[in-house]
């Protein structure tokens, strides 16, 4: 860790640590699971919320783990917006292929939008990453906490000081501006809102 001079930990080591632990495959991971349980009324949505954290989050993250190793980019963040399309690509493909699996497996009503309301929100970041750098991150996890508020309990609204720290971390390690994560958590929650209501 990088410590300042009196001390203390750094902004940029905060910042560093909460974009990392809640970056989107994580919070999918805990979100979707969650959602599951909450849209079965039961442990069994666990299984729905574990596929599609895996189409939504898990597969776009190896790919972009996959894709940094070859040299494609730096690093997850992917800060060339120029760049970003195939990911977009690979998570549209890999929601759709979730989403087909939960529709012939009669999935929970509430697991199988919110798959959707990811797939809209999808194609909305892809649509602005074509003129403007918009923050993923923002958006997925403003989503995640929508999703969980609507489906599951209003009290999840909550956990939105989880979504401030997102954007407040994107912008102390300048992969974004105040604009740019403001607009993705905007996105997300609209998204997830508008499906799921």
């Amino acid at each position: 860790m990088v410590m300042e001079e009196n001390g203390a930990v750094s902004t940029t080591t905060v910042a560093r640590i909460v974009t990392d632990v809640l970056q989107p495959r994580n919070v999918l991971l805990a979100g979707l699971t969650g959602l599951g349980a909450a849209a079965a009324g039961n442990w069994t949505g666990i299984g729905w919320g574990l596929l599609a954290a895996l189409c939504a989050g898990i597969i776009p993250a190896t790919y972009i783990e996959w894709e940094r190793k070859r040299g494609t980019w730096g690093d997850r963040h992917v800060v060339d917006r120029t760049k970003r399309a195939p990911i977009f690509g690979v998570i549209l493909g890999s929601i759709g292929v979730g989403s087909l699996v939960m529709v012939l497996g009669h999935a929970p009503h509430d697991i199988l939008v919110a798959m959707i309301a990811l797939w809209a929100m999808t194609v909305g970041l892809l649509a602005v990453n074509t003129a403007w750098k918009i923050s993923v991150d923002s958006a997925v996890a403003s989503a995640a906490v929508t999703m969980l508020a609507v489906v599951h309990s209003p009290w999840w609204i909550a956990a939105y000081p989880l979504v401030v720290a997102v954007c407040w971390s994107r912008v102390a390690l300048r992969y974004h501006t105040v604009a740019q994560t403001v607009a993705g958590a905007v996105l997300g929650a609209a998204t997830a809102t508008a499906w799921l209501f």
